[in-house]
Formats: C-alpha cells, sequence, structure tokens
C-alpha cells in the first residue's frame, strides 16, 4: 500500500471528473458528497487519493483491506469551531457577520470576501487550545475497503465523507482508493483475459504430449497436439477474470502461448542422434524453414538481375 495524497480542492474534484465503475455495486457509498455547508463561510473538505496495491489473485477475487490514512478531522473539542469550549464565536466587527465587504470603485460597488475574516463572518477571541483555532486537527483513520472481485489498475473507489472534514463546519470531502495491481511471475492481464507462456519440450512438441499449466483456480491439464509450434496460442475456456460484478461483463479466458525449448548440455549420444535425426530429415519436414529460404532466395536475384 502507498501513502495518501492529497488530491486537491474538493469542489473540483467532487463533482463528476472522478466518474467510478463502482456505482452501481456499492450504492450509497458512492453517492455525491459535495457542496457547500448551511454556515456561513462553510467549505468543503478537500478530496484525498490513496493508492491500494493488490496482488493479481485479489484483484481477480476480491479483498476487503483496511488501509490506514492521515487526514484533518473536526476538532471534538470545540465541534469545529475554532472557538474554546464553553465560548462561541462572534460576529466579525468589519463585516457585521456577513462575510462580505463592498468595495467601491467609482460607479460600481464590488462585493468581496471580508479580509478580517476571510468570508466565515465569524472571529474567533479565545481559540480552542486543541485546535489552536482552526476547527480541525490530524488524525489517522483506518477504513475498511470493499473491492470487488475483477479490478484492474486504474479503477477507483470513492468513499463519500472520508476525505479532509471542511472548514468552518463545512462537509467532508471524499476519498478515492485507486487500484494498482503488481505484476504477476506467471501471468499478465488484458481487460478480462490472462495470458501465460508455457515452456514444452523439442519432443512433446514434436510428437504431442499433455502436461499440467497453471490457472488462478489450481493446475489444468494441456493437450498438445504433434507437430506443434512454437508460439502457438491455447485457449482454456472460463479461466481468465470474472469482470460482471465491476462491468457487467463475462468471465475471460486463459491463453498459453507455448515456447519450445532447445535442449542444452547435450550428451555425446544425444548429439549423435540428432545427427542421425537431422541427416535423415527432409525438407517437407521444415516447410517454414524451407519457404524462408526460398523467398531469401527469389530477393537475393531481384538484386544481382
Amino acid at each position: 500500500m502507498r501513502p495518501l495524497r492529497n488530491g486537491g480542492g474538493g469542489r473540483q474534484q467532487g463533482n463528476g471528473n472522478f466518474g467510478s465503475i463502482f456505482d452501481d455495486v456499492f450504492g450509497d457509498i458512492f453517492s455525491g458528497g459535495g457542496g457547500r455547508g448551511g454556515r456561513s463561510g462553510a467549505q468543503r473538505g478537500s478530496d484525498l487519493k490513496y493508492i491500494l496495491e493488490l496482488t493479481l489473485e485479489d484483484a481477480v477475487r476480491g479483498t476487503n483491506p483496511k488501509i490506514k490514512i492521515p487526514t484533518l478531522v473536526e476538532c471534538m473539542e470545540c465541534l469545529g469551531s475554532g472557538a474554546k469550549k464553553g465560548t462561541a464565536p462572534i460576529s466579525c466587527v468589519q463585516c457585521g457577520g456577513m462575510g462580505q465587504v463592498t468595495a467601491r470603485q467609482g460607479f460600481f460597488s464590488i462585493q468581496q470576501a471580508c479580509p478580517r475574516c476571510r468570508g466565515t463572518g465569524k472571529m474567533i477571541s479565545d481559540p480552542c487550545g486543541k485546535c489552536r483555532g482552526q476547527g480541525r486537527v490530524e488524525e489517522q483513520k483506518t477504513l475498511s475497503v470493499k473491492v470487488p472481485g475483477g479490478v484492474d489498475t486504474g479503477n477507483r473507489i470513492r468513499l463519500t465523507g472520508q476525505g479532509e472534514a471542511g472548514a468552518n463546519g463545512g462537509p467532508a470531502g471524499d476519498l478515492y482508493v485507486e487500484i494498482h495491481v503488481r505484476d504477476h511471475q506467471i501471468f499478465t492481464r488484458e481487460e478480462e483475459h490472462l495470458y501465460c507462456e508455457v515452456p514444452i519440450s523439442f519432443v512433446d512438441a514434436a510428437l504431442g504430449g499433455e502436461l499440467e499449466v497453471p490457472t488462478l483456480d489450481g493446475k489444468v491439464n494441456l493437450k498438445i497436439p504433434k507437430e506443434t509450434q512454437t508460439g502457438k496460442l491455447f485457449r482454456l475456456r472460463g479461466k481468465g477474470v470474472d469482470v460482471s460484478k465491476i462491468r457487467g461483463g463475462g468471465i475471460g479466458d486463459l491463453y498459453c502461448r507455448v515456447t519450445v525449448e532447445t535442449p542444452v548440455k547435450l550428451s555425446k549420444r544425444q548429439k549423435e542422434l540428432l545427427q542421425e535425426f537431422a541427416g535423415e530429415s527432409d525438407a517437407k519436414q521444415s516447410p517454414k524453414q524451407t519457404g524462408w529460404f526460398d523467398n531469401v532466395k527469389r530477393f537475393v536475384d531481384t538484386l544481382t538481375d
């Protein structure tokens, strides 16, 4: 898991720019949480972003991890007012509690935020000792995140109201949990499909055989037909990723790409057998190689004409 990163201004980022594929999955935790509070000068808190790293297995099957995030929360000593317990903010003497003042420029008058109270309309004569008049304090929160099966890198889950607390009693921002799936030692993923490379011996490729290949559900047997060439793809239906919980799709497939391995550290007898085999081979047994050399010969002939 990576540390929390501030997502910027809450009002700007909380109005649809974070479109989520999970809106229909988690119901009210994805409902909008923005807007300005009812109090004068109240401001919505900033949205936050958290990078959640998952294994491929957890991303495919779903998980419910707990995350810890540092954030600003409402001060419980003063209940967000910023004033010492037992006292209350007073109306600003400059704007009379309106939060705005009028500035005249010739024939025009312009309303702007009061510079003394910064638009809140309130002044704190005796600030809270815990938050020093800010109304918010730093705190580390532990949250449980429900991650549905099928997520992939770049997908985001929105937790409404779990961002920074708003200033002057405003509503809290949202927390966006962004998924990052770690690289896997065997599989690579493309949307709902999985891919892996399966090395096979020269003998199995030529004569055919059967071997076990891994899937996320366990091992399965894969039949290798005779005369299999390197790079051939074998499709295992339904052994990919189930994405039905996040975007209404189905279950993908697993594609196994075979790679024919050239034997190494041959014994003397093995070398002799291969030389005997090469001596008895003809062009029909290597059609691609024969075709390639024919194309090369024609190409060279055009250069010398």
